[in-house]
């Protein structure tokens, strides 16, 4: 790592690396994080460089855009600590962007509400969270999943449902590095099941192993009694299908809409008309076949990424932290889809999230991860509600430390 704005204030050769190694230090990193490359830390740690890089040049005024979203609650509660710390030691004025009421709640002094670029509510954080004035204001708390009741549906018991996919056993290496370690996972039909932990738990590997993108070193993924070895998933494609995180990346901008359902619907060999139908299963107007990706928000995306998943039926969707990119009123109308999908076609979910009060919303059961190894799982209400071990009440604590502490609106001296 080299941080560009420490040379161009022309500090000498000699004392670049002290600079480098004091800047490091501010953020809480070590020395040798700068001989390390960006594929070699983790996500926390990355962003905390990212954070060295932004005050190397001693600014003023510093602007974090969306500076936890890919983080789990454990991380994200350690970075917005390292911003305000530094916001207090530097004397600094910081603009946070973000979707995340809950950040927004516990970590400012003053909000600024904006829907299609006007500025439609503002004041202070606590004034304006517990008493919104505009009906925009009002959605986005209430589309809040952490102040969301939890579901009233009863989970279907593991026993009662017949099982859909079991992974056993399940070993991932890259290199030495020890990624999936045992993995245990059972997904009943028709039920959703949360897969959470910490960035860099293996979570999304998990997902990629019984998607058949990565190939596992060890254990066994069975499909509908099926044993899935790496050499044998033929089949696979058109009963799984995944629904990646970002959806401005994960279609083509080139095509239209209706091109990429057609070409999902010839390869599962159902006819080009059934496009229409794929739109109004995800809730889209037919009209949108004709228009192409950049013309959509970002729920739109999500929404056609997921109408391609359906193209060949599956029985299993597997959603890779599909909705963490997504405001939260966004958020909760795709979670509504998600639920839908599961009550009027009989699919199961396989739902990884790093976002507790998503999942809680969501899952019918849980699975936690950290360091590659399932550490608890069971019914989500009970998991996250009485946790057992440690971690999951590290995690639980982190997830409700960040959305239910509520800004005062008075600054700190």
């Amino acid at each position: 790592w080299t941080l560009q704005a420490a040379s161009d204030r022309r500090i000498a050769a000699s004392d670049l690396a002290r600079e480098v190694a004091a800047r490091l230090a501010e953020v809480k990193l070590p020395e040798r994080v700068a001989r390390a490359f960006p594929h070699q830390l983790s996500g926390g740690m990355r962003q905390r460089v990212a954070i060295a890089a932004a005050l190397a040049a001693d600014p003023k005024l510093l602007i974090a855009d969306e500076p936890t979203t890919a983080l789990d609650a454990s991380n994200q509660a350690e970075i917005l600590d390292l911003l305000r710390a530094v916001q207090a030691r530097r004397d600094l004025s910081v603009i946070l962007i973000s979707h995340d009421l809950g950040l927004v709640r516990g970590r400012t002094d003053d909000v600024l509400v904006m829907q299609h670029g006007v500025i439609v509510e503002r004041g202070a954080t606590g004034d304006v969270l517990s008493a919104p004035k505009h009906p925009y204001t009002r959605a986005l708390i209430d589309a809040d999943p952490v102040l969301a009741p939890p579901r009233e549906t009863a989970a279907p018991e593991a026993d009662q449902t017949p099982t859909l996919l079991q992974a056993t056993g399940v070993t991932k290496h890259f290199g030495e590095r020890t990624v999936l370690d045992g993995v245990d996972l059972r997904i009943g039909e028709g039920e959703i099941v949360g897969v959470v932990g910490e960035s860099g738990s293996g979570k999304s590997t998990l997902a990629r192993c019984i998607a058949g993108l990565e190939r596992e070193d060890g254990g066994v993924i069975s499909f509908v009694g099926e044993n899935l070895a790496p050499g044998r998933r033929s089949r696979t494609p058109a009963q799984m299908q995944i629904v990646f995180q970002d959806p401005y990346s994960s279609l083509n901008p080139m095509m239209s809409i209706g091109s990429i359902l057609r070409e999902a619907l010839a390869v599962a060999r159902r006819p080009a008309s059934d496009v229409a139908v794929l739109l109004e299963t995800v809730g889209l107007p037919t009209d949108f076949a004709g228009k192409r990706p950049a013309e959509l928000s970002g729920g739109q995306r999500q929404r056609v990424a997921i109408a391609r998943a359906l193209a060949p039926r599956p029985r299993l969707l597997i959603c890779d932290e599909s909705v963490s990119a997504l405001d939260v009123s966004v958020q909760a109308q795709i979670l509504a889809l998600l639920t839908t999908l599961r009550d009027d076609l009989g699919i199961s979910l396989l739902f990884i999230s790093h976002d507790l009060a998503v999942v809680r919303l969501l899952a019918d059961s849980v699975t936690v991860l950290w360091d590659g190894r399932v550490i608890e799982s069971g019914p989500c209400e009970q998991v996250l509600t009485e946790p057992r071990h440690e971690y999951t009440r590290m995690l639980v604590a982190a997830a409700h430390r960040e959305n239910t502490s509520v800004g005062t609106g008075e600054r700190e001296d």
